[in-house]
């Protein structure tokens, strides 16, 4: 998946919230503006190839306010921004490689 694409989606404006991201980011105090900075500053940190309607992908960016986020996106004609949170160190190394269990 291509980062540069997501982010021209993303300056364009050429993407929506999943209702499951608009509830997430809510709940979490996330706004669009710190989804869009974490995407436009952000690095695909796992690709899913294989996920239906459209391939996604997981990025890890930062907020506005340089708190590490990740987000899970699709490119399809409309990008379609499936979740975002706030990750627990607990479960990434350095924000990037998950942990194994």
């Amino acid at each position: 998946m291509d980062i540069e694409k997501i982010r021209d989606k993303i300056r364009k404006g050429q993407y929506r919230l999943t209702v499951h991201a608009a509830i997430r980011s809510k709940e979490r105090g996330i706004t669009t503006g710190d989804m869009e900075a974490a995407i436009l500053n952000g690095e695909i940190i796992e690709e899913y190839p294989n996920d239906k309607p459209f391939p996604s992908c997981l990025i890890y960016g930062h907020t506005l306010s340089g708190l590490p986020l990740h987000v899970v996106c699709s490119l399809a004609p409309i990008s379609d921004i499936i979740t975002l949170y706030l990750p627990d160190e607990k479960k990434w190394i350095d924000y990037k490689v998950r942990r194994k269990e």
